[in-house]
């Protein structure tokens, strides 16, 4: 009699889970197993996890620790798993993701299918002209804060297959690998760069803010894009009493808002703000603040609005200056265009979408930088503003060769 596997886990899945990995590319875990090594024995490699899987005997490697510079002097841990566990945990994924899906909140807009950082950005936009006042919140080191228990009972709830809940342990339970190669053991956390984690991190999020704000403070409107949390109310008292309430649940939840940039902010245009301590924040990359603007009929308004951030203003000239700018004084211009188009149009693409002015000018740092290429590269150039009119006059030849360089892309 043929014996059968204690989990009936489909062999499609995880080929599908393997495609949707590939797809996403992504490094080498504590293995140093890249996507290529593991592709040289696909089949193999496939069958030996899906069979681990299936005999309920998978367990995960530990996580490579990868510390990632922030704009403000900290850093940002990363967890990346093995390839093997990135398959294993997109499998779980694309299981699950559907049943979470339908109980989510709809002003949760992180990492999640149809919604988009752009919607996130427009509904704070609106919200913000409608109430006076915002509270900003920033949840101190979340990933890895975020409570086990707590987040089994949610997954218990919802996750009806025992291997899913079995392995999503499992991966919470797994060990991180730093640097030197010590082993740090976890009991709390989700690897920020694991496949299932925003999932998660979602889910705990779920019942811990936007549930108990339906609840509770049903007249609040809030946007939450993963851990990043915009609350609208209508007056401050109402923002100060909501901070209040929400550092000691959070607190009571193993969460920490940081002292610092959690914030409550003035968000009307058009009253006096020398009044106000705070009237600007940040919020996915974009500083939402006072601007002057013209409008259709001609004369200018004060209104609420965003535009590109000084922090993400800076990551792209620091990004930009790193580009092998050196290397490049022995290649044709055509080399540069075509390493640079695609991180240009994609700045341009997000950015753009609410100041498009701001960025086109910021990534006039792009055409500075190719100035002075062009003043080492060719001989003939002999100072800067010679070469400053060289890049201007191949500019105007070539507009669409960069987003930021087409008209039309501005005015549209």
């Amino acid at each position: 009699m043929k014996q059968t596997k204690p989990y009936n886990i489909p062999k499609r899945l995880i080929l599908e889970a393997y495609k949707r990995v590939k797809a996403n590319k992504g490094s080498a875990g504590v293995d140093g197993q890249t996507l290529e090594v593991f592709d040289q024995n696909l089949k193999g490699n496939l069958y030996k996890l899906w069979n681990r899987m299936s005999s309920g005997c998978y367990f995960p490697q530990a996580v490579k620790r990868v510390d990632i510079p922030k704009a403000d002097g900290g850093i940002r841990p990363l967890g990346i798993p093995t390839v093997s566990d990135r398959i294993a945990q997109m499998a779980v994924k694309l299981q699950i993701e559907g049943e979470l899906e339908q109980h989510f909140h709809p002003d949760s807009y992180g990492y999640r299918p149809n919604k988009s950082a752009h919607q996130t950005v427009a509904q704070v936009k609106a919200r913000c002209w409608k109430r006076a006042w915002v509270l900003d919140m920033d949840i101190k080191g979340f990933f890895d804060a975020i409570d086990h228990d707590l987040l089994m009972r949610a997954v218990e709830k919802h996750v009806k297959e025992n291997w899913q809940r079995l392995y999503i342990k499992r991966w919470l339970k797994a060990s991180v690998q730093h640097k030197d190669g010590q082993i740090e053991t976890r009991d709390r956390g989700t690897p920020q760069g694991g496949v299932i984690s925003p999932l998660l991190a979602n889910l705990f999020l779920h019942y811990v803010f936007d549930q108990w704000v339906e609840q509770y403070w049903k007249d609040v409107q809030f946007e939450r894009y993963a851990d990043d949390i915009v609350c609208h109310c209508k007056t401050e008292q109402e923002a100060i009493k909501l901070q209040s309430v929400l550092t000691k649940r959070f607190n009571d939840c193993g969460l920490t808002l940081h002292p610092e940039k959690t914030k409550i902010v003035y968000c009307k245009s058009w009253v006096n703000q020398a009044t106000y301590d705070r009237i600007s924040f940040d919020f996915l990359g974009f500083t939402f603040q006072p601007r002057l603007v013209k409008t259709r009929k001609g004369p200018y308004r004060v209104c609420f609005l965003p535009e590109i951030s000084q922090k993400a203003a800076k990551r792209i000239r620091s990004s930009i200056n790193k580009w092998p700018w050196q290397k490049w004084q022995q290649c044709d211009v055509k080399v540069i265009i075509g390493y640079s188009r695609n991180k240009l149009r994609g700045w341009m693409n997000y950015y753009g979408a609410y100041g498009k002015m701001a960025i086109a000018n910021l990534l006039f740092h792009f055409d500075k930088k190719l100035s002075r290429w062009a003043l080492h590269k060719y001989k003939k150039v002999k100072s800067l503003i010679q070469a400053a009119k060289r890049v201007n006059a191949f500019r105007r030849k070539n507009r669409q060769l960069l987003a930021h360089w087409n008209r039309a892309c501005l005015q549209g």
